[in-house]
């Protein structure tokens, strides 16, 4: 059953400024750690707000992995998925995923995800909030690793020119 959205509109312009409050806190302290809190609502949202069976699973797997993500930067967890795989990166759904250390490939996967839930879902407030889980997990990406932001970036754009095609 669709979700009402009779706030929707106010919600999303909320949840908006709490990213850019996250993003401007993040990166003027240096710390992921902020973004990835500010993001958190955002997610808890788009898990609301999904309905399709791969765009629900989507929308869970990406409140998983910024919950991990945050675990992980607070408690300074440094686990290099690349050695462990033996594999530098891996294509998900058509995006390449770089590996590396594990705080840079959960907000990989969420951008990636959050593309994948742009395609997919039909509602505006859904692909709303997927645009700012994207642009809240490359900034976190940035943060961590501004080589690898580059090569995420890059998918974000090539995806978004493929939609307007």
């Amino acid at each position: 059953m669709p979700q009402p959205t009779k706030h929707a509109t106010l919600i999303c312009i909320i949840l908006t400024v709490v990213l850019i409050l996250g993003v401007i806190l993040g990166l003027t302290k240096h710390n992921p750690l902020i973004t990835a809190l500010f993001l958190l609502p955002i997610v808890i949202y788009e898990v609301y707000r999904t309905e399709g069976k791969s765009t629900k699973w989507a929308s869970w797997v990406m409140l998983f992995v910024i919950v991990a993500e945050a675990v992980f930067i607070f408690f300074k967890i440094n686990f290099d998925l690349a050695s462990f795989l033996g594999i530098s990166g891996k294509n998900v759904a058509g995006y390449y995923v770089p590996l590396g250390d594990i705080k840079i490939v959960f907000p990989a996967i969420m951008a990636v995800l959050s593309l994948i839930l742009f395609v997919k879902t039909y509602g505006k407030y859904t692909k709303w909030l997927a645009i700012l889980i994207f642009i809240g997990a490359v900034v976190i990406v940035y943060m961590i690793d501004p080589l690898i932001f580059k090569t995420i970036l890059k998918s974000g754009i090539d995806e978004g020119l493929n939609q307007i095609r």
